[in-house]
């Protein structure tokens, strides 16, 4: 792991999956492998020097779910949650440095700012309207947005509410919580900011018979996804990068 300004961090046990989130964000940030490091935190710990060697970052999603019972997840997952938690807490921080959770990671950040997530508030794997609230509409990063917008999403839990302390940003019928932000530097989405369709349909392949829709059904869902316009998560990784990445 070499230092650059924004830092990936990748929860993904598959390492295809992982590899190709990783362009995803690299090419949504308009970043090159030296603005935008790589730590697999799935195969190695969160080094203790971490928040002096980066100024901000980005946490992909995972096939993991914040919400399962602790007697069911393994070693490495429960260890990557408490690291996950310590990037949140920093980021939290007026100080510290910038994060944006992203799926599976809004779980954690809202768990650890005492929300409840649960399996009541899942959303069906393919495109979504999300529309900013008026907090929103005036936020620094996601105020660059339209109002509403398409999204990518595939996940089995979510939440009512966001955490106290944290600010709601966007919203949808199915999963109340779409987006918040802590401070001005923690914030998290329950969508997919960086994926293209075409890449979102590369990644349902891997996870195709992981329950998040009928196998059977990969060809009619990844029809509709990449014909979905999917514009404005991009851009919001974008204004992430810019104002949190290479000076």
């Amino acid at each position: 792991m070499t230092s650059a300004p924004l830092l990936y961090v990748c929860v993904r046990p598959q390492q295809g999956a992982a590899a190709a989130e990783y362009e995803s964000f690299r090419v949504a940030t308009k970043l090159d492998e030296s603005t935008l490091g790589h730590l697999d935190l799935v195969r190695e710990p969160l080094p203790d020097d971490v928040f002096e060697r980066y100024r901000g970052f980005v946490v992909g999603g995972s096939p993991f779910n914040v919400a399962d019972p602790e007697s069911t997840k393994t070693d490495v997952q429960r260890r990557l949650e408490s690291d996950l938690e310590r990037i949140a807490a920093r980021a939290a921080q007026a100080d510290g440095p910038a994060a944006l959770f992203t799926c599976y990671g809004i779980g954690v950040v809202t768990r650890m700012l005492g929300g409840q997530v649960s399996r009541g508030f899942p959303e069906d794997t393919g495109p979504v309207t999300v529309e900013l609230t008026d907090a929103g509409r005036g936020d620094a990063l996601f105020g660059g947005l339209a109002t509403r917008f398409t999204a990518l999403t595939a996940h089995k839990e979510g939440a009512a509410e966001p955490p106290p302390g944290a600010t709601l940003l966007a919203v949808n019928q199915a999963c109340p919580v779409q987006a918040y932000v802590v401070g001005d530097r923690l914030y998290a989405t329950q969508f997919h900011p960086e994926p293209t369709t075409k890449a979102f349909t590369e990644r349902m392949a891997v996870y195709r018979d992981d329950g998040y829709f009928e196998a059977d059904a990969y060809e009619s869902i990844a029809g509709r996804v990449l014909a979905a316009s999917v514009t404005e998560p991009a851009r919001l990784l974008r204004a992430f990068a810019r104002r949190f990445g290479p000076a």
